[in-house]
Protein backbone atom coordinates (compact mmCIF):
# COMPACT_ATOMS: atom_id res chain seq x y z
CA UNK A 1 0.00 0.00 0.00
CA UNK A 2 2.83 2.37 0.75
CA UNK A 3 4.25 1.60 -2.68
CA UNK A 4 1.05 2.84 -4.27
CA UNK A 5 1.16 6.05 -2.28
CA UNK A 6 4.73 6.73 -3.21
CA UNK A 7 4.08 6.41 -6.87
CA UNK A 8 3.98 9.61 -8.76
CA UNK A 9 0.54 10.83 -9.73
CA UNK A 10 1.24 10.42 -13.43
CA UNK A 11 1.67 6.61 -13.28
CA UNK A 12 -1.31 4.58 -14.32
CA UNK A 13 -3.05 2.41 -11.77
CA UNK A 14 -5.35 -0.50 -12.12
CA UNK A 15 -8.76 -0.41 -10.61
CA UNK A 16 -10.34 -3.41 -8.85
CA UNK A 17 -12.27 -4.09 -12.00
CA UNK A 18 -9.00 -4.37 -13.88
CA UNK A 19 -9.27 -1.24 -15.94
CA UNK A 20 -6.39 1.17 -16.20
CA UNK A 21 -7.08 4.52 -14.49
CA UNK A 22 -4.82 7.51 -14.50
CA UNK A 23 -4.64 9.35 -11.26
CA UNK A 24 -5.32 13.04 -11.13
CA UNK A 25 -2.89 15.26 -9.32
CA UNK A 26 -3.76 15.65 -5.63
CA UNK A 27 -6.45 12.95 -5.36
CA UNK A 28 -4.28 10.47 -3.54
CA UNK A 29 -2.92 11.41 -0.12
CA UNK A 30 0.81 11.23 0.28
CA UNK A 31 2.61 10.48 3.51
CA UNK A 32 3.51 14.13 3.98
CA UNK A 33 -0.06 15.23 3.43
CA UNK A 34 -1.35 12.58 5.88
CA UNK A 35 1.20 13.72 8.42
CA UNK A 36 0.18 17.35 7.84
CA UNK A 37 -3.48 16.43 8.33
CA UNK A 38 -2.67 14.67 11.61
CA UNK A 39 -0.60 17.64 12.68
CA UNK A 40 -3.45 19.99 11.76
CA UNK A 41 -5.96 17.89 13.76
CA UNK A 42 -3.60 17.87 16.75
CA UNK A 43 -3.13 21.65 16.45
CA UNK A 44 -6.89 22.21 16.28
CA UNK A 45 -7.41 20.02 19.34
CA UNK A 46 -4.75 21.92 21.30
CA UNK A 47 -6.29 25.26 20.28
CA UNK A 48 -9.76 24.06 21.27
CA UNK A 49 -8.58 22.80 24.68
CA UNK A 50 -6.64 26.03 25.25
CA UNK A 51 -9.72 28.07 24.32
CA UNK A 52 -11.88 26.09 26.73
CA UNK A 53 -9.37 26.55 29.55
CA UNK A 54 -9.20 30.30 28.85
CA UNK A 55 -13.00 30.48 28.79
CA UNK A 56 -13.15 28.64 32.14
CA UNK A 57 -10.63 31.09 33.63
CA UNK A 58 -12.64 34.02 32.24
CA UNK A 59 -15.85 32.71 33.81
CA UNK A 60 -14.04 32.11 37.10
CA UNK A 61 -12.65 35.64 37.07
CA UNK A 62 -16.07 37.14 36.35
CA UNK A 63 -17.66 35.09 39.13
CA UNK A 64 -14.94 36.20 41.54
CA UNK A 65 -15.40 39.85 40.55
CA UNK A 66 -19.17 39.58 41.06
CA UNK A 67 -18.65 37.95 44.44
CA UNK A 68 -16.18 40.68 45.43
CA UNK A 69 -18.64 43.41 44.45
CA UNK A 70 -21.35 41.85 46.62
CA UNK A 71 -18.93 41.56 49.53
CA UNK A 72 -17.90 45.20 49.08
CA UNK A 73 -21.58 46.23 49.27
CA UNK A 74 -21.93 44.29 52.52
CA UNK A 75 -18.80 45.94 53.88
CA UNK A 76 -20.09 49.42 52.98
CA UNK A 77 -23.44 48.69 54.64
CA UNK A 78 -21.67 47.44 57.76
CA UNK A 79 -19.47 50.57 57.80
CA UNK A 80 -22.54 52.81 57.54
CA UNK A 81 -24.23 50.93 60.36
CA UNK A 82 -21.06 51.17 62.45
CA UNK A 83 -20.92 54.92 61.80
CA UNK A 84 -24.56 55.33 62.87
CA UNK A 85 -23.97 53.30 66.02
CA UNK A 86 -20.83 55.32 66.78
CA UNK A 87 -22.82 58.56 66.44
CA UNK A 88 -25.53 57.19 68.74
CA UNK A 89 -22.87 56.05 71.22
CA UNK A 90 -21.29 59.51 71.22
CA UNK A 91 -24.73 61.06 71.85
CA UNK A 92 -25.36 58.71 74.77
CA UNK A 93 -21.89 59.38 76.20
CA UNK A 94 -22.56 63.13 75.99
CA UNK A 95 -25.90 62.70 77.78
CA UNK A 96 -24.28 60.51 80.45
CA UNK A 97 -21.65 63.18 81.04
CA UNK A 98 -24.35 65.88 81.17
CA UNK A 99 -26.47 63.98 83.68
CA UNK A 100 -23.51 63.03 85.85
CA UNK A 101 -23.28 66.67 86.99
CA UNK A 102 -24.83 66.95 90.49
CA UNK A 103 -26.49 70.28 89.70
CA UNK A 104 -28.26 68.76 86.67
CA UNK A 105 -29.42 65.81 88.75
CA UNK A 106 -30.80 68.15 91.41
CA UNK A 107 -32.52 70.34 88.83
CA UNK A 108 -34.14 67.33 87.12
CA UNK A 109 -35.28 65.90 90.47
CA UNK A 110 -36.83 69.21 91.53
CA UNK A 111 -38.56 69.97 88.22
CA UNK A 112 -39.74 66.55 87.11
CA UNK A 113 -40.17 64.64 90.35
CA UNK A 114 -41.04 67.43 92.82
CA UNK A 115 -38.23 66.57 95.26
CA UNK A 116 -37.17 69.07 97.88
CA UNK A 117 -34.20 69.26 100.20
CA UNK A 118 -34.61 68.62 103.89
CA UNK A 119 -35.74 71.77 105.63
CA UNK A 120 -37.33 73.28 102.51
CA UNK A 121 -41.06 73.75 102.09
CA UNK A 122 -42.75 73.01 98.80
CA UNK A 123 -44.98 75.77 97.54
CA UNK A 124 -47.36 74.97 94.71
CA UNK A 125 -48.97 77.87 92.91
CA UNK A 126 -52.20 76.98 91.23
CA UNK A 127 -53.39 79.39 88.59
CA UNK A 128 -56.98 80.05 87.73
CA UNK A 129 -58.28 80.42 84.21
CA UNK A 130 -60.86 82.98 85.33
CA UNK A 131 -59.10 85.47 87.56
CA UNK A 132 -61.23 87.59 89.87
CA UNK A 133 -64.26 85.31 89.68
CA UNK A 134 -65.35 83.06 92.43
CA UNK A 135 -65.50 79.42 91.76
CA UNK A 136 -69.11 78.40 92.12
CA UNK A 137 -69.79 74.74 92.51
CA UNK A 138 -71.61 73.28 89.61
CA UNK A 139 -74.78 71.47 90.36
CA UNK A 140 -74.63 68.02 89.04
CA UNK A 141 -77.56 65.91 88.13
CA UNK A 142 -77.76 62.72 90.09
CA UNK A 143 -76.96 59.68 88.04
CA UNK A 144 -79.81 57.26 87.64
CA UNK A 145 -78.67 53.72 88.15
CA UNK A 146 -79.70 51.65 85.19
CA UNK A 147 -80.01 47.96 84.90
CA UNK A 148 -77.53 45.88 82.98
CA UNK A 149 -79.86 45.42 80.02
CA UNK A 150 -80.69 49.11 79.87
CA UNK A 151 -77.00 49.93 79.71
CA UNK A 152 -76.58 47.55 76.75
CA UNK A 153 -79.67 49.06 75.08
CA UNK A 154 -78.15 52.53 75.47
CA UNK A 155 -74.81 51.37 74.08
CA UNK A 156 -76.38 50.01 70.88
CA UNK A 157 -79.36 52.28 70.34
CA UNK A 158 -78.66 55.39 72.42
CA UNK A 159 -81.27 57.27 74.49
Amino acid sequence: MQNQRRRSPSQPRTNDSGTLVTRAVGLEETTGRLRARRSSLFTQTIILVTGLVCFAFLLGSLAQAWSNSILMQHVQEAQQQTQQLQTYHDHLAQQAQHYSDPFVIESEARQNLGYIRPGEHLVVIVGSDQQGQQNTPHTSHPQVIQSFWQQWWNVFFGH
